[in-house]
């Protein structure tokens, strides 16, 4: 069973565009690819999601929504507001493993960060990505301040026995200022884990080709892709 768990430093850094990205170049490479949306909120039900994006951007893969909530909130205050019940770690943990079996990898994508709350008991992505005994993958920003919430977050996964699989950083501005430059070195330290990729900024406004075409090239081999983190920096990313 390949699962890969999709957590980020905090919400809007990218998860989504990445995760698309990650789909994509699985599909380049001949792979069956699901991805995974446990709780979806800030959307109605007649808005497309994160799991419709995804699937925009990188073609045909199958998707999959456990719940929705309108508010746009963590998704344990959202379901309570809704007077719904919340998406608990089990049910994610089934339906992850129904999909693996019929795929070559299955994406899991949180809401928001690792520690936000699925129920009222403060289950997380965390106990999601226990239970499937899966790697995380955190996707960061790029600039100033991202080397605190990374290494917490890296804390918490060693903390709970996980394994932080990579880092990718969720949108890497056209002319990067020297915190993001710097931080290509220190995202790795900060972690504990290597940095595999690098999506730039605004693409998600790509065409669906121009994504699918250019998602290997932003991410490392691990994830199917060509993208070098030296070749990266010594193109005049780096410091």
């Amino acid at each position: 069973m390949t699962v890969t768990v999709i957590t980020g430093t905090n919400t809007e850094v990218g998860k989504t565009i990445v995760t698309a990205a990650i789909a994509a170049a699985a599909t380049a490479a001949h792979r069956t690819v699901a991805v995974l949306k446990p709780a979806q909120t800030g959307v109605t039900p007649d808005e497309p999601g994160d799991i419709a994006e995804v699937q925009r951007l990188a073609g045909p893969v199958t998707g999959a929504e456990l719940a929705r909530f309108p508010d746009p909130l963590a998704p344990a205050t959202a379901a309570r507001r809704a007077g719904r019940a919340p998406v608990r770690p089990r049910e994610v943990e089934r339906a992850a493993i129904r999909l693996a079996g019929d795929h070559d990898l299955v994406l899991v994508e949180g809401a928001g960060g690792l520690l936000v709350r699925f129920d009222e008991a403060g289950s997380t992505l965390a106990d999601v990505a226990g239970l499937l005994a899966a790697p995380v993958l955190l996707v960061v920003q790029a600039g100033l301040g991202t080397l605190n919430v990374t290494a917490l977050t890296a804390e918490a996964l060693r903390a709970r026995g996980l394994r932080c699989q990579g880092v990718v950083i969720g949108s890497w501005p056209a002319d990067p200022g020297l915190a993001a430059r710097c931080n290509l070195a220190d995202l790795p330290e900060a972690a504990g884990a290597p940095l595999l990729g690098a999506v730039p900024e605004g693409a998600g406004a790509l065409s669906p080709a121009d994504f699918r075409a250019a998602a290997p090239g932003w991410l490392a081999p691990e994830l199917d892709g060509t993208w070098d983190a030296t070749r990266f920096a010594a193109a005049g990313h780096g410091r």
